[in-house]
């Protein structure tokens, strides 16, 4: 019985399936540098608002219940369907309109309630209503956008 002696380590086939590979790893690391790796990504600050409207007196109630990124709130930006932005200016959610003299925001205590007055220049139909907590650290963040 004879043997057939070949000098051929690995199949053609195994071969071109390992320089594709390692072409697509090499093309990957040099993408990501040419493309920038993702750096300074901050997760998600934890809060929790809710709204409701009472369509009697035209107010809407945006009520804050904290959260465990309570601590380093500083203050909640709500942007009213005229476009007009106000901000908590007392612990009891008071709100304020934003202008270049107003006093500095306040962060609202957990349980405050704020209310927005319904406005002559409010658009008809569906009103949008923003809610944007700013934190100590710079971060802003929507904790509501409501549609009524």
């Amino acid at each position: 019985m004879s043997f057939m002696v070949t000098d051929d380590a690995v199949s053609p086939v195994i071969g071109t399936i390992l320089m594709v590979a390692v072409t697509v790893i090499v093309a990957a690391i040099i993408a990501s540098y040419v493309f920038g790796m993702p750096s300074n990504i901050q997760k998600a600050k934890l809060m929790g608002s809710s709204v409701q409207m009472e369509m009697t007196e035209g107010i809407i109630l945006l009520s804050y219940h904290g959260g465990p990124d309570d601590i380093s709130l500083t203050a909640i930006n709500i942007t009213a369907p005229n476009g007009s932005v106000w901000y908590t200016s007392s612990t009891d959610g008071s709100l304020t309109i934003s202008t270049a003299t107003s006093p500095l925001p306040v962060k609202p205590n957990m349980g405050a309630t704020m209310k927005l007055f319904q406005a002559s220049d409010w658009p008809a139909g569906q009103k949008r209503v923003l809610a944007v907590a700013s934190f100590s650290d710079g971060v802003q963040q929507v904790i509501l956008d409501s549609y009524f």
